[in-house]
């Protein structure tokens, strides 16, 4: 396929399945055997793993949004950096609802065979998302912003 169809299936990604809650779009856009490399803690394999990681995180924030800040496409990849926000409203790792939004930036880069994506490489600010929320605290035993970062992630 072309680059222009992989561009087009990375942002329904992020439009219908992220944004929208519309899982089923993956059925479309990846591929039978698609390996996320970079999965979310507890997130099974393939396809319906990645459908229960956004069910899991729409759940958590019911007004999700991945916006495209940036994104580049060869005939066989595209690479997308993103910002991703939401508020929490929903129990998210275990942390009762806070209230608080997040937003941060994410990077993807998606392998494409035939029209379909078969693979996925990722990272999301997740330090940043716990501190906006205020989980990092909680984790810690109290405020992040009193004992730092490195203190809250080691008991400093």
């Amino acid at each position: 396929m072309t680059k222009e169809a992989n561009l087009a299936a990375t942002e329904r990604w992020g439009a219908e399945v992220a944004s929208a809650g519309s899982y089923d779009v993956l059925d479309e856009i990846l591929a039978p055997g698609f390996v996320d490399h970079d999965p979310a803690p507890d997130q099974g394999p393939g396809i319906d793993g990645l459908k229960g990681f956004f069910r899991t995180m729409r759940a958590a924030f019911p007004d999700l949004k991945a916006e495209a800040v940036e994104i580049a496409a060869t005939d066989d990849h595209v690479a997308m950096r993103y910002t991703l926000s939401g508020t929490h409203e929903g129990e998210f790792q275990g942390v009762a609802p806070t209230g608080r939004r997040f937003e941060v930036s994410a990077l993807q880069l998606a392998r494409f065979e035939n029209g379909r994506c078969v693979e996925r490489w990722g990272s999301t600010d997740e330090l940043g998302m716990m501190k906006q929320l205020g989980i990092l605290a909680q984790a810690a035993g109290g405020p992040a912003e009193e004992k730092g970062v490195i203190g809250a992630l080691f008991g400093g």
